[in-house]
């Protein structure tokens, strides 16, 4: 007989008191609350303690504080700290609709899986522009489909943010490593490479606040370019097609851009129509102009940081062997 799942939530936090306030609220309406929460401050000065304090009447909550080291190693931490033999880790920016955890629940109950992964989408009460965000990190247009509702790739590899995992499969991987930047990727390869199973939840989805300024994005996207190259030299074969085209992108765009200067306006015209494609797609899906509108900026920004961070990453991993680096980064959340 199989044994039962105990479910443990992990979740790492780093100065975010306000937003973990806002993840436990929703924990807390969860139409089954069977199961254990386990927060990781990750060596926070602005700590959530008094926050977490408001729930403990309501939900079966841990608090751990230790050291900065980073939202994989902090997932590790909480994942043995954690008395479930399933774990469910979330980033602290995240809010769950009430039913988020029965549908995970009734998924496994019927389909078992090793691994799994959910989609994320944009809350009502977002910011238009954290709505704007969403869409460009979720839309095949700009991501090609592999960061959204649909599994995109021949395989399925869970992101971070909203991924579940056995207890047998953190073991046998030994969890998140410790690299600075795409260790959920990492730990996803990892698992298929041990032969576990992996699917997509796409009922499970959690609503994900994310960055809240162009500053901020950048610096995260430019990061994850970073990150591709960095799987590439650990997993040569992790690097598709699909990861390629920010750069076909960005190197279209200063051609087609060059090219309107020396020889003719039309070749502005490929760009106009992406530009319009992206603002009706969005408008439509968002049910709002202006949501349309800042999609464009964070969709532009988007594709260029990523291609940006990939050729740095590139020059000085690849052509110069300098080892990895960030360009940005002080510590692993911002």
């Amino acid at each position: 007989m199989k044994k039962k799942i105990e479910f443990s939530f992990v979740i790492p936090v780093y100065n975010r008191p306000k937003e973990v306030n806002e993840l436990l609220k929703s924990m807390k309406n969860q139409t089954d609350a069977n199961f254990e929460v386990i927060i990781i401050e990750d060596g926070s000065v602005d700590k959530s303690e008094a926050e977490i304090n408001k729930f403990t009447a309501d939900l079966n909550i841990r608090y751990f504080y230790k050291q900065n080291s980073g939202p994989g190693l902090s997932r590790n931490y909480g994942c043995n700290q954690a008395s479930g033999n399933y774990y469910i880790v979330l980033d602290s920016d995240c809010i769950l609709p009430e039913n988020y955890f029965s549908v995970v629940k009734a998924e496994l109950k019927n389909n078992y899986v090793d691994v799994f992964g959910g989609p994320d989408r944009a809350h009502a009460s977002f910011t238009y522009f954290q709505r704007a965000i969403n869409y460009s990190m979720t839309s095949f247009l700009t991501t090609g489909g592999i960061r959204g509702g649909g599994e995109g790739l021949d395989k399925f590899y869970p992101r971070s943010f909203n991924m579940g995992f056995s207890k047998e499969v953190f073991q046998k991987t030994q969890g998140f490593s410790n690299m600075r930047f795409g260790e959920d990727i990492d730990m996803s390869i990892r698992i298929l490479q041990n032969n576990f199973n992996t699917r997509l939840f796409k009922e499970a989805f959690v609503y994900h606040k994310r960055r809240s300024n162009i500053r901020q994005f950048f610096k995260q996207i430019f990061n994850s370019g970073i990150a591709r190259i960095q799987l590439y030299l650990k997993y040569p074969f992790s690097l598709k097609f699909v990861h390629l085209l920010p750069i076909i992108f960005l190197i279209g765009l200063i051609f087609m851009i060059v090219f309107s200067y020396l020889i003719s306006i039309y070749f502005l015209f490929p760009i106009l129509f992406h530009i319009s494609l992206l603002f009706i797609d969005s408008s439509v899906k968002n049910r709002n102009l202006m949501i349309g509108f800042l999609s464009l900026v964070t969709s532009y920004t988007q594709l260029i940081s990523y291609a940006l961070g990939f050729v740095v990453a590139f020059w000085k991993n690849i052509i110069l062997r300098r080892g990895s680096f960030s360009a940005f980064e002080r510590n692993f959340y911002k």
